[in-house]
C-alpha cells in the first residue's frame, strides 16, 4: 500500500513540478485557439475544460492502462518504475507537446505535422501506417466487445459486431458534441470509479505487500526487461497512439493555458490508472507465475473479470465486463473518427460538409469491417512495436520544432533517444523481426539511439540551430 501511494504521489508531483517546467519551455500564449477562431459545429467546438480533460483521458486510455498494466505486472513491481518515470518524463511530455503543436497548427493531425517538419516524402508512408494502425485498433475493439456481448447474452457475435459498427458509423459521422461530448465524460468517470473501488477493496484484504519490494525481473519465463517491458506497457507510460487522438481535443480547447491540465494531466491520471491495475495484477495472485498462467488461459480480459469477481463479487464481475465493453467501444470509435480527420487533412476536405464526412466515414468503416473478419492475431503483435515507434517519431517531431523555435529541446530529446533504443532493440530481439540474442539486441538498440543523437546534433550544428 505504501509503495502504491508513493508512486501516485510522485506522479502528482510530476504534474505540479515537471509539468509546469514543460509548460514554461513551450511558452503558452493567449492567442485565439482553433475552436474559438472558426467553430464549425462538427469538429471545432469549444468545450468546457473539465469535459475536454475527461474526453482526452478516455480517448487515450480506454483499455490500454488496464490490459497493458496487467501484462506488465508479470515482470513484478519493477513495472511500477516504468509507469511512474515513463509517464512523467516521456508520456506526458509526448502528449503535451504533440497536443500543443497540433493546437498551434489549427488542430491538424499528426500526418500534417510530420509533413510540415519532416518533409513531404514521409507523409505518404506515415499516412498509410497511421491509418492502418487506427483501423486495426478500431477493428479489434469492435470484435472484442462483440464477442463478450455474444457470450454474455448467448447470441451471435456477428449480430453484435453489426451493432457495434453501426454505432461506430454514427459516432464517426456526427459532430463531436452529440455523442462523444455528452457521454464520454461519464464513461471516463466510470473508469476512474471502478479502478478506485478495486484498489480500495484490494487493500482491505490481507494480501502480501508487493512481493517484498523485489525490483528485479520476476517474469517466470525470464524474458528481458529491456526492451519488452517498455513495449508491453505503452498506455500508462508512453504511447504513440495518443498523438493520433490529441488533435481531436486540440480543436476543442478554449485557451492554450488549458493544455497542461488536459494533455499533460490526462496522461498523469492514466498513469495512476495503470498503477492501480499493475498493483492489482501483482497483489491479487500469489506469484507472477500464477498471473501469467491466468493470462495464458483467459487473456488479460479474463484476469480483469477474475480480479473483479474476487474483490467485488459476482455483481462486480458483471459490472466490470460491462465496463470493459464500454471502454473497448469508446476506444474503437475514436480510432475511426481520428482516421477520418487524418484523411480529411491529407485530402484537404472540409468536414463541415456532410458529403465529405459521409464518404470518409464509410471508407474508414469499410476498412474496419474488412479487418474484423480476417485473422489479425499476428498483425496485432506488431501493433505494440509500431505504437512505441510512433511515439519515438512524435518525440523527434516535437524536438525538431523546439529546436527551430529556439527553445530547450532536451525535455523531448532525451525520451526520443530512449524510445529509439527501445524500438530498435525490440526489432532486433523479437522473433517476429530479427530474433537476435539479448546482448546483440541491446547493442543494436543503443547503437542506433546514439547514431540518431549524433546525427541530430550534427544537423543542428550544420544549420546553426540554437539550444
Amino acid at each position: 500500500m505504501i509503495l502504491f501511494l508513493i508512486a501516485c504521489a510522485i506522479l502528482i508531483l510530476g504534474y505540479c513540478i515537471y509539468g509546469v517546467l514543460v509548460e514554461k519551455v513551450w511558452g503558452i500564449s493567449h492567442a485565439p485557439t482553433p475552436a474559438m477562431k472558426h467553430p464549425d459545429g462538427v469538429d471545432y467546438i469549444p468545450f468546457p475544460t473539465y469535459k475536454a480533460f475527461l474526453i482526452q483521458f478516455l480517448n487515450i486510455a480506454g483499455l490500454g492502462p488496464v490490459f497493458g498494466a496487467i501484462l506488465g505486472a508479470v515482470y513484478g513491481p519493477v513495472c511500477l518504475l516504468w509507469i511512474v518515470f515513463g509517464c512523467i518524463f516521456a508520456g506526458a511530455v509526448h502528449d503535451y507537446l504533440s497536443g500543443m503543436l497540433s493546437l498551434k497548427h489549427d488542430g491538424k493531425s499528426i500526418i500534417y505535422l510530420m509533413e510540415t517538419y519532416f518533409g513531404k516524402k514521409i507523409k505518404y508512408v506515415a499516412l498509410f501506417l497511421i491509418v492502418a494502425m487506427l483501423l486495426l485498433v478500431g477493428a479489434i475493439f469492435a470484435k472484442s466487445p462483440a464477442q463478450m456481448l455474444g457470450q454474455l447474452t448467448h447470441t451471435s457475435m456477428w449480430l453484435w459486431l453489426a451493432v457495434v459498427f453501426g454505432y461506430y458509423f454514427v459516432a464517426t459521422l456526427l459532430p463531436i458534441d452529440k455523442l462523444i461530448g455528452r457521454f464520454y465524460p461519464l464513461f471516463a468517470l466510470c473508469l476512474l470509479a471502478s479502478s478506485v473501488c478495486l484498489i480500495i477493496a484490494l487493500f482491505m484484504r490481507d494480501i502480501p505487500a508487493f512481493l517484498n519490494f523485489q525490483f528485479t525481473n520476476l517474469h517466470p519465463q525470464g524474458v528481458p526487461l529491456f526492451p519488452l517491458l517498455f513495449v508491453t506497457i505503452a498506455c500508462g507510460a508512453i504511447s504513440g497512439f495518443h498523438a493520433t487522438q490529441s488533435p481531436m481535443i486540440a480543436r476543442c480547447l478554449k485557451d492554450e493555458k488549458y493544455g497542461r491540465p488536459v494533455f499533460y494531466g490526462a496522461m498523469i491520471v492514466e498513469g495512476i490508472v495503470a498503477l492501480i491495475w499493475a498493483t492489482l495484477g501483482i497483489c491479487f495472485y500469489p506469484s507472477t507465475q500464477h498471473l501469467l498462467a491466468t493470462i495464458n488461459q483467459a487473456d488479460a480480459g479474463g484476469v480483469v473479470a477474475e480480479i473483479a469477481k474476487g474483490l467485488l463479487g459476482n455483481v462486480g464481475g458483471v459490472v466490470t465486463i460491462a465496463s470493459v465493453v464500454i471502454l473497448a467501444i469508446t476506444t474503437g470509435d475514436t480510432c475511426f473518427r481520428s482516421a477520418r480527420l487524418t484523411l480529411a487533412d491529407f485530402l484537404k476536405w472540409p468536414q463541415e460538409k456532410i458529403r465529405f464526412r459521409l464518404i470518409l466515414s464509410l471508407a474508414v468503416l469499410a476498412g474496419g469491417v474488412f479487418l474484423s473478419v480476417i485473422n489479425v492475431a499476428t498483425i496485432w503483435r506488431y501493433f505494440g512495436w509500431f505504437n512505441q515507434t510512433l511515439a519515438m517519431f512524435t518525440l523527434w517531431l516535437v524536438t525538431v520544432y523546439l529546436r527551430k523555435a529556439g527553445k530547450c529541446y532536451w525535455i523531448s530529446l532525451i525520451p526520443a533517444v530512449f524510445m529509439t533504443a527501445v524500438s530498435s532493440a525490440y526489432v532486433a530481439y523479437d522473433q517476429l523481426f530479427l530474433g537476435l540474442s539479448v546482448p546483440v539486441a541491446h547493442g543494436v538498440g543503443i547503437m542506433i539511439a546514439l547514431i540518431s543523437l549524433v546525427g541530430f546534433i550534427l544537423l543542428r550544428c550544420r544549420r546553426g540551430g540554437r539550444s
